[in-house]
């Protein structure tokens, strides 16, 4: 069975999108069998992998949440994409944004997504949720079907100053709807450890949040190449496998899989 990580950030570019991708890519060459859940929009995952279709398709998370709403059967195959590194997809659309307002009066409206991922995690090692910049209703479906919540924060005073909104909604989520649901760890992104700034946020975050929470040890370095691998619709493994990114996501990939027990 599945182990079901949300990848959460109200903040919008802290690298939620780069971090579900390359995390994903990361356990997908270790031979774990992945799938990501494209839950943003913005279908920022689903382009960075090459799907830059998804607005134009009916094939979608937007559509399978619009089939469950209606109580409809979903299908085996979730509009489940192959992608060539060996992961899989669902993607996302613009569309999606509408179904906030539709769930707003849906009855078990939490569980919506929960219905949807129940019916192929048996197939998979790892789901990753890919959440929107919001805390919104497809935020806390998500929220309540994973396992964990893993946090990118880019280390700069404002998104770690909106970490504790976070974390009030999460400590929500557990006590009213999802019980068993842990916070695997705090992601820096996007860092530019040379700067004073960043390493001076870095310890910040360390001081305050350390001892409650755990902090992961790597880090993911601002680069260039990042957005480069986007635009041609691969991973960092594939577009630079030497690289700095690379490294830090193959060291990130070994402590979630260390996780396992």
């Amino acid at each position: 069975m599945a182990k079901i990580i949300s990848i959460v950030n109200q903040k919008g570019g802290t690298g939620k999108s780069a971090c579900a991708a390359n995390l994903g890519a990361g356990l997908a060459r270790k031979n774990k069998k992945v799938l990501i859940v494209d839950a943003d929009p913005q279908s920022d995952v689903s382009a960075s992998f090459g799907y830059r279709d998804c607005d134009d398709s009916d094939q979608t998370l937007t559509a399978l949440m619009e089939m469950s709403l209606r109580d409809q059967n979903i299908p085996e195959d979730c509009f489940i994409r192959h992608q060539q590194e060996g992961i899989d997809i669902i993607c996302s659309n613009i569309e999606l944004a509408g179904i906030e307002v539709q769930l707003v009066n849906a009855m078990s409206r939490e569980f919506i997504l929960k219905q949807i991922i129940n019916t192929v995690k048996d197939h998979y090692d790892y789901i990753l949720i890919d959440c929107m910049p919001s805390l919104g209703m497809i935020t806390i479906n998500a929220l309540a079907a994973s396992d964990e919540v893993l946090i990118p924060v880019e280390a700069s005073y404002l998104p770690i100053k909106g970490l504790q909104q976070l974390l009030k909604t999460i400590g929500k989520v557990r006590r009213q709807i999802n019980p068993t649901l842990q916070i695997s760890g705090i992601l820096f992104s996007l860092v530019n450890a040379r700067t004073k700034d960043a390493r001076d946020n870095m310890d910040l975050l360390h001081d305050v949040y350390g001892s409650q929470l755990r902090i992961f040890e790597s880090y993911i370095p601002f680069s260039v190449r990042m957005k480069e691998a986007v635009r041609e619709g691969e991973s960092i493994f594939k577009y630079e496998p030497g690289g700095n990114v690379a490294q830090a996501f193959g060291k990130l990939t070994e402590e979630v899989l260390a996780d396992v027990k």
